[in-house]
């Protein structure tokens, strides 16, 4: 049976990053500042000046990536490096740095993925129109994309638009589209979800009328939410956030449409989200080559927890609750590779459409003494239990997957901007407050890792 479950040569493994935790370089070569580069450190948060410096050592990184066999490296275009206002000149100097790390990439025969956006709006569109508020922003993005799409279509043939896309219809969406100020209410948030749904749409369109080569996909931050018991009430709510978190944003990138729950409850509570004529026919031709998504953990919700006539939307806020199930890191994120499966047997059913999932891992805490390797055995059980639910779910449940990209393989900073919340597979010397020499070191997961990918997982 074991030789039997051998995933093909094209099969991608890699590493992905954003540009605001890898590069730096956050004021040099005519970089804009973006929103990133202004926040403050903090005492569990570094700034966003220095990151890995990836800008002056993707070479060095690069080989890291080589050596341990991957053949796929997702990175982000930072929007202010190349367009430093976000809707003025392009900045050559900084279109110059991707097409030296692309043409690197593809030296080493490692394929590029490129997201368009990450959270990093550029500080003067925030500033001024309050991010993906305005519908000036949205032509201003969608501008940005055509022009990187058309000046990489030659070399990158994978693109995402927005970083786990669903966080836009969540509380979070206040933290990552620009929004500089208001009062954070439920119509704001449907209007920033259905601007960069807009934006998405556009950009589909754009990449499927003019490049026959090029695939582009959708991405979501999935986390599958599990009932807290058996109780009805509680089997319904999980129901509901997954059509509202997931079902909503999947079913615009496959289908060209919103979720008709979605709909009913922005008519029936009069939300303002700024639908205008011909914002439906923009959004009915989008087509996914892929749907991508991150996958760390799965959730519970306790229906008894929300309060009464929340929106959807903000259920998790309040009635989260802890798995009693499953061991969780230090940062209270569960471990469940039966989810990971679950996952891609749960989306390939609804939408027949590859999967790709592109982010993958877990945040550790490690210090490293200057000599010693790094013992991360936890990392490796954890890749290996979901990279094996991954399998499972291709060879036994018939899931078409392009490939299995992990989380940050080279340490960055967390999302928040914590150094010491790490996910790679190699070390790099830094922490909140010291950069250090900013030295990579392989972990004893580089080792496993390497090996894994040499046989292109068939030992799993």
């Amino acid at each position: 049976m074991t030789n039997e479950r051998k995933l093909p040569k094209s099969f991608f493994w890699g590493n992905s990053v954003s540009s605001m935790q890898t590069e730096g370089a956050w004021n040099v070569d005519g970089k804009g500042l973006s929103v990133y580069d202004v926040r403050p450190p903090s005492k569990d948060a570094s700034d966003w000046h220095d990151a890995i410096d990836e800008y002056h050592r993707y070479d060095e990184d690069l080989d890291l990536m080589q050596d341990m066999n991957m053949n796929m490296y997702r990175i982000q275009i930072s929007w202010s490096r190349v367009n430093p206002d976000g809707d003025g000149e392009f900045n050559e100097a900084g279109i110059a740095y991707y097409d030296r790390i692309v043409d690197a990439m593809l030296a080493r025969n490692i394929e590029p993925m490129i997201c368009l956006y990450h959270f990093d709006m550029p500080l003067a569109l925030a500033k001024q129109y309050n991010g993906f508020m305005s519908r000036h922003v949205v032509d201003a993005f969608v501008e940005y994309g055509q022009k990187m799409i058309e000046h990489f279509s030659d070399r990158v043939k994978y693109w995402i638009v927005f970083n786990e896309h669903n966080l836009y219809f969540s509380d979070e969406v206040f933290h990552i589209s620009g929004y500089d100020h208001g009062d954070q209410s439920l119509n704001d948030l449907y209007t920033i979800f259905h601007h960069t749904v807009l934006a998405h749409a556009r950009l589909d369109s754009f990449v499927h009328e003019q490049f026959s080569d090029v695939k582009l996909g959708g991405m979501l931050a999935y986390t599958p939410v599990y009932p807290a018991s058996s109780k009805p009430e509680d089997i319904y709510a999980a129901r509901k956030i997954d059509e509202f978190m997931n079902n909503n944003v999947d079913d615009v990138y496959v289908y060209g449409r919103y979720s008709d729950e979605v709909l009913t409850y922005i008519k029936d509570h009069e939300i303002d989200s700024d639908f205008r004529d011909g914002d439906f026919e923009i959004i009915s031709h989008t087509k996914s080559d892929f749907l991508s998504f991150s996958y760390y953990r799965t959730s519970v919700v306790d229906s008894s927890l929300i309060p009464e006539g929340e929106a959807p939307n903000r259920w998790q806020n309040q009635a989260d609750v802890q798995n009693p199930h499953l061991q969780a890191s230090e940062w209270g994120w569960v471990i469940d590779p039966v989810g990971f499966r679950n996952a891609l047997d749960t989306l390939w059913s609804r939408y027949h459409v590859p999967l790709f999932p592109i982010e993958n891992g877990i945040g550790l805490r490690e210090e490293w003494d200057g000599k010693t390797q790094i013992d991360d055995q936890a990392r490796i059980e954890y890749h290996r239990d979901h990279i094996k639910a991954m399998k499972d779910a291709i060879f036994d449940d018939g899931v078409d997957c392009l490939g299995y990209l992990g989380w940050g393989l080279i340490d960055i900073p967390s999302s928040h901007g914590d150094m010491e919340k790490r996910y790679g597979m190699v070390f790099v010397n830094r922490t909140n407050s010291d950069l250090k020499d900013l030295k990579r070191v392989p972990k004893k997961s580089y080792y496993w890792f390497k090996s894994v990918l040499e046989k292109n997982g068939d030992e799993l």
